[in-house]
């Protein structure tokens, strides 16, 4: 089936905003201009795209047009690109990735800047919990990801790239004031812990490794991995943290592990697209590089 760029690119646009009218603003056109591309590229596949709703999202055709138009859209940056030198378009590529925040807050900052430091391409970077980022590239929303999942999504590579560790941190005086008998199950349903987001299970993992069983625990909500350990640091809670971070504290005396020696290790992956590109090549170089620093 032969298909039209001026669709595709409607349809990425509405996957990856939400909706048509943020789609439109990225577009500079009208709604209306791309409700009609997106219809008529469903006429010309005979089968629905996207799923109209708040966000807009898209079916299981859509996901593999989506895929289809963020290789093809690369792919003519990166000619764009090499044909600089001869007055063609200075476009730069975009990769639009989907990294946890931990990772990003830790080693994966390293990848970007060796990836970024010729100025060749540009990446968008999506915040997305390790273990939900393989269904954003299953659905077409990012073109490569970093996410616990090893089995690779249909059409891509998986490169194992070590473990990201966790300990169970809080402050000396949290510790004294909510465990003063140990670790348990009782101890932990009263203790307020950490979450970073809804999709945020670590501490549970943890509770369940350590306590033997589920726990219900209060908790705070706290999106930010730097303040995660901050809020650590000053008794708000306890939570798992990512052993960088924590490690310096851990030896001022400024946080303790709940238990010493029980480590929770969360593996990570990196999926890319199979059909690659010279772009999408080097930030896979970057990516395993600075990963040689994980377990």
């Amino acid at each position: 089936m032969k298909t039209d760029p001026d669709q595709l690119r409607a349809l990425l646009a509405v996957v990856r905003e939400g909706s048509f009218l943020a789609a439109a603003r990225v577009l500079h056109l009208t709604p209306s201009a791309v409700s009609q591309r997106v219809r008529a590229l469903e006429e010309r596949c005979g089968a629905v795209v996207v799923a109209r709703g708040a966000p807009c999202v898209p079916t299981e055709v859509g996901r593999l047009l989506c895929r289809h138009a963020e290789r093809l859209e690369l792919l003519e940056l990166e000619l764009a690109g090499r044909l600089r030198g001869a007055g063609g378009d200075p476009a730069r590529p975009t990769l639009r990735i989907a990294v946890n925040a931990d990772s990003l807050g830790t080693w994966f900052m390293r990848a970007l800047a060796t990836f970024a430091a010729d100025g060749a391409a540009l990446v968008d970077v999506v915040l997305e919990d390790q273990d939900h980022s393989a269904e954003a590239l299953r659905r077409g929303e990012v073109l490569a990801a970093v996410t616990s999942r090893a089995s690779p999504v249909q059409g891509c590579r998986s490169l194992p790239l070590g473990k990201l560790r966790y300990l169970a941190t809080a402050s000396p005086a949290f510790v004294a004031r909510h465990f003063p008998r140990g670790i348990g199950a009782a101890s932990l349903a009263q203790a307020p812990s950490l979450r970073f987001n809804r999709k945020d299970a670590l501490q549970d993992r943890w509770i369940r490794r350590v306590a033997g069983r589920a726990v219900d625990t209060p908790h705070h909500w706290l999106p930010s991995t730097v303040s995660f350990v901050e809020a650590a640091r000053l008794g708000i809670g306890w939570g798992m943290n990512p052993e960088p971070l924590v490690r310096p504290l851990i030896a001022a005396g400024e946080l303790v592990e709940l238990v010493p020696g029980r480590p929770l290790d969360t593996p990570l992956h990196w999926q890319h697209p199979r059909l690659s590109t010279d772009t999408l090549d080097r930030l896979t170089q970057a990516v395993a590089a600075a990963a040689k620093t994980l377990r």
